[in-house]
């Protein structure tokens, strides 16, 4: 059973939320504290993710996240936050986040979200297969199926698809991804071309290019796939 660490100070949402989680087969520990939540993390370092409020009666989840991966700890984590402002956003996954989820928010979602950063922090550093829902990239050869389908692409599209299937469920900054696809061999990709291979991972990989289902974006900082 997986252990997770429940940050959060709002009692009628720790209800809820400890009853849905653990229906869901998850392992809980709650603290309602940035001091509680610090002394779990010294007590347990087997935790496989954490949930973070930010607001918190003697500090925030920003705060505490920054601390914690500054001291080397990586484990998963998501926000869980009141604020949808493109700052808020960007303050939580630059201090360490992994991903983050408003304020109202439907309980299945969240343990989606949950299993699938999970699924990709458990990912093995050998493992030669990436899979999405029907998008299988075999690492190997340097094949992407869809179903049954070959689908041809780039090589900068490929290293995208890769990027972006690996960190399924983190939004990537656009500069981060930038940064990734500039490879050994001096091919750089600028901000308008990854616009171009957005576009066509889309118009190759979802059922309706206009409104995709897995390559999101995220409104002024990123891209985001989702299971």
């Amino acid at each position: 059973m997986q252990k997770l660490l429940l940050l959060e100070d709002d009692i009628s949402l720790i209800d809820g939320l400890a009853y849905s989680l653990k229906k869901n087969g998850f392992d809980i520990e709650i603290a309602r504290t940035i001091k509680e939540a610090e002394g779990l993390l010294a007590l347990c370092t087997e935790f496989d993710l954490l949930l973070f409020d930010v607001t918190l009666p003697d500090g925030n989840g920003f705060t505490l996240c920054e601390k914690l991966r500054q001291s080397g700890n990586s484990t998963p984590l998501i926000f869980l936050t009141a604020s949808d402002e493109e700052t808020s956003v960007i303050q939580g996954l630059d201090c360490g986040g992994d991903d983050y989820i408003t304020k109202p928010f439907k309980l299945g979602e969240l343990c989606s979200r949950i299993r699938a950063l999970l699924r990709r922090s458990n990912k093995e550093a050998g493992e030669n297969v990436l899979r999405s829902g029907n998008v299988l990239v075999n690492l190997a050869e340097g094949r992407v199926l869809l179903g049954e389908e070959p689908i041809e692409f780039t090589g900068a599209e490929y290293r995208l698809l890769c990027l972006l299937l690996k960190n399924s469920g983190r939004v990537l900054a656009r500069s981060m991804i930038l940064d990734k696809l500039w490879d050994g061999a001096g091919n750089f990709v600028d901000d308008n071309t990854l616009s171009v291979y957005v576009r066509r991972l889309r118009e190759k990989l979802e059922k309706n290019p206009s409104k995709p289902e897995h390559l999101k974006t995220v409104r002024g900082f990123g891209y985001q796939w989702k299971e």
